[in-house]
């Protein structure tokens, strides 16, 4: 997505510096060309041999070195994009009142690109009447700003002031600034949670799913021009899907219902929900009373929604499927994607850290029916998200 683009990343004197570094070689891998200014403090905390190292660029500190002049102006133009990460209480005061007395602030006023902010400093600091005052100025002249995070703070204290993770600012960058709508027109069904197959009013078969790798890829879907129609199982809050229709379920049942009404007018399907493969024969109308040490509960298979989908699937629509495996993994998403008449599954393991119910981060291996096999390292879940469907989008254009 960043492939070509010109980003100015401005580094002011915070100990949030070091997440500079990190910044830089996420935009690098992304493809973009990024040059760096640092205020003089900044490099009391990172130094700028590093940054140019990882920016393949110089570093720009003053406006005058060794009887040359940086020319903020054409600096400004040159970006399509400037990034202050981290940014300080007391260039953010500056910036709010238009002073000028170094390069970065220079640069700054004279930017024709959007800019954005990105705060780090202590909670009281963050929380100050002053600080409030300024981040309206600086947002309402135009800026944009990447909420602070809530976490241990430099002081050694516990609360709100900790600069956003570099992976949240390129999501964010990307999302509101370089985001191709290359999925514009296209209806995409989705599937996310768990079920819950209930044995009596009080009790069920479910599982640990949390939804939010499928959450995260109606995010992606949407932001990249998508009409997206969620079907999703008892899970958290899902009101940040902004323009997602939302179809809630319970059972397997009502999820394979609300999938077969949906499919025949969509594109795309991408099932990552964690449907029971088993519900109880009976289900009690009372609650079960605890009269024995043992019961036995009878259970029968429920249908196989990516199986029936697979079988209904028409020419020109694409069919995706996860698989969650604790052994033979990649042998039985391959047969998985044979025998469900999938376009590509997704791999997670349970065996793999940080991946599979849960978790913000995800690690993924995606095999299409093409032959192709692609391996992705741990990530946040939002940059899988992208992942997937950049494949997506190459299987569309093939």
């Amino acid at each position: 997505m960043l492939k070509g683009k010109k980003i100015l990343l401005a580094v002011t004197g915070s100990i949030a510096a070091y997440k500079s570094a990190l910044l830089i070689r996420l935009l690098i891998k992304e493809g973009a060309e990024v040059n760096v200014i640092m205020t003089n403090s900044a490099k009391d905390f990172i130094t700028p041999l590093t940054l140019s190292t990882l920016a393949r660029n110089p570093v720009i500190t003053d406006l005058f070195t060794e009887g040359s002049w940086s020319n903020h102006v054409m600096m400004g133009r040159w970006a399509d994009l400037m990034l202050v990460a981290p940014l300080s209480c007391n260039t953010l005061a500056k910036m709010a009142n238009g002073l000028c007395d170094n390069m970065l602030l220079a640069t700054y006023l004279s930017a024709t690109c959007p800019v954005v902010l990105v705060p780090a400093m202590d909670e009281d600091m963050w929380k100050h009447p002053t600080t409030i005052i300024n981040l309206h100025k600086v947002r309402e002249a135009g800026n944009f700003i990447i909420p602070v995070d809530n976490g241990e703070l430099a002081s050694g204290l516990t609360g709100e002031g900790r600069m956003a993770e570099p992976e949240s600012i390129l999501v964010f960058i990307t999302e509101h600034f370089f985001l191709k709508k290359d999925l514009q027109g296209k209806k995409v069904l989705v599937t996310a949670g768990p079920t819950f197959e209930p044995i009596d009013p009080v009790r069920f078969i479910g599982n640990h799913s949390s939804g939010k790798m499928g959450m995260s890829l109606c995010r992606e879907l949407a932001s990249r021009g998508a009409e997206v129609t969620l079907v999703i199982g008892p899970a958290p809050n899902t009101a940040d899907l902004k323009g997602v229709n939302i179809i809630r379920v319970m059972t397997a049942a009502e999820m394979f219902d609300a999938c077969e009404r949906s499919f025949s007018g969509s594109d795309i399907a991408v099932m990552s929900a964690a449907v029971a493969d088993y519900t109880p024969v009976n289900t009690a109308t009372e609650k079960i009373r605890k009269n024995s040490e043992v019961i036995t509960l009878e259970l029968k298979r429920t249908k196989d929604i990516l199986k029936t989908l697979g079988e209904q699937k028409q020419i020109g629509q694409l069919l995706v499927g996860f698989a969650l495996e604790t052994e033979n993994e990649e042998d039985n998403a391959l047969a998985k994607l044979a025998g469900k008449n999938a376009d590509m599954i997704v791999l997670n393991s349970l065996r793999d850290e940080g991946a599979g119910f849960g978790h913000d981060t995800n690690k993924i291996i995606i095999f299409e029916k093409n032959g192709n096999r692609t391996m992705y390292e741990r990530k946040p879940k939002q940059q899988v998200a992208k992942d997937i469907v950049d494949r997506i989008v190459k299987l569309l254009n093939v």
